[in-house]
């Protein structure tokens, strides 16, 4: 066993000593065992919690059009990402990437960094999120409460290089979820988001959806969506949702996997400022460019509607559903939409759902809200 050098890092301002950085033997018995062990606790995770509900969004039943939500913020750590969060551990375990006493470091917007310090904490290992500053404080409190540590930075595009510099300088693992998403899961099966949704929808009245609505994100579920639909000779299509200031929709109309922006985005979760490299764009059927304050308007609609109060990025994903099921009514075609509810609204309280907050975003949302209103009353779309 031979010591490394010890290293200083600098955490939300504070300078912290982490230690020194030891080489193990990675083919013990001991380091073998630590492995095991740590493979059958993230699977203990999965094995001990039931699936995530399919919930169907009230929609006037002789539109002969459904809507439902695959409510991913009954996980443990309260959002879609405790699926990616669980595959990119397995993932690094697996690949030789992660032992005992790894620090673990990440670039997210939040809801990853949540379920990130969940596992690490379940392993015993060190977890550090490298952020935008602008990242809500109940996803920061979040992590922490979690047992993470937040590394804050001004320029949302920094996140990347600076995620991995601070990995290399503490020895860590830089876990990388925005490459690795679209290959951490098993996109044939395996109890996956694209099946479990298609399973439980088996007994409905359209059992296969026509259209399956998610933001782009990391691009790991619309990649694993759409695989899974292609392996299965399905023909649902799929609809990517993308927020203002985000690269990928520019970056797919215009066969661009480099484009950039030079903004970051206010709906936390699925709009990048580059195209990811999780994203696959030739699983995708359509992009629908989604303003800011129309993300929040059908937040807010939908949760008046729902009783409980959901995220922007499910906003997001409404407003891109609305649009086709208007569009699938006025054509006269039947069948079923499936969107997801990635995470609780109750994570935005001083943001989404601030009006001060929105105000001094410059966001007027009334429009979008007539419009909202105006489809659920009609079944139009303007």
């Amino acid at each position: 066993m031979v010591a490394g050098a010890a290293r200083l890092s600098k955490i939300a301002g504070e300078t912290r000593y982490v230690g020194h950085v030891e080489e193990l033997d990675r083919c013990s018995d001991a380091a073998r065992a630590w492995l095991t062990d740590a493979v059958r606790r993230v699977e203990a995770d999965a094995n001990r919690s039931a699936d995530t509900h399919l919930l169907p969004f009230p929609l006037p039943p002789e539109w002969g059009v459904d809507l439902y939500l695959k409510d991913e913020s009954v996980h443990p750590t309260g959002s879609l990402k405790h699926r990616l969060a669980r595959s990119l551990f397995l993932y690094g375990l697996c690949n030789g990437w992660i032992h005992e006493g790894t620090p673990i470091v990440d670039a997210s917007s939040g809801s990853t960094a949540v379920s990130e310090a969940y596992f690490a904490r379940m392993l015993g290992l060190p977890f550090i999120a490298v952020m935008p500053e602008n990242t809500s404080r109940e996803k920061i409190e979040l992590i922490e409460f979690q047992g993470g540590k937040c590394h804050l930075v001004a320029d949302p595009a920094k996140v990347y290089v600076e995620a991995r510099w601070l990995a290399d300088d503490i020895g860590g693992h830089f876990m990388d979820q925005f490459t690795h998403a679209e290959r951490a899961t098993d996109w044939r099966g395996n109890n996956n988001i694209a099946e479990s949704i298609f399973e439980q929808m088996s007994l409905e009245r359209y059992p296969t959806p026509t259209w399956v609505v998610v933001g782009a994100g990391t691009g790991g579920t619309s990649a694993t969506i759409g695989r899974y639909v292609r392996y299965k000779c399905c023909p649902t299509k799929i609809c990517v949702v993308d927020p203002e200031n985000s690269a990928f929709y520019e970056g797919w109309a215009n066969h661009d996997p480099g484009h950039t922006t030079d903004r970051g985005s206010r709906i936390e979760g699925i709009g990048r400022p580059r195209v990811e490299p999780s994203f696959v764009p030739s699983i995708v059927d359509r992009m629908v460019q989604v303003p800011d304050a129309a993300s929040l308007a059908a937040m807010r609609v939908a949760s008046e509607l729902l009783g409980r109060r959901v995220g922007g990025s499910t906003g997001t994903n409404l407003w891109g559903a609305f649009g086709l099921i208007a569009e699938m009514r006025a054509t006269g075609q039947t069948g079923s939409v499936v969107t997801l509810l990635c995470d609780s609204g109750e994570r935005y309280a001083y943001t989404y759902f601030s009006d001060e907050w929105v105000a001094e975003q410059g966001l007027d949302l009334r429009p979008h809200v007539e419009t909202a209103q105006s489809f659920l009353a009609t079944g139009e779309w303007p």
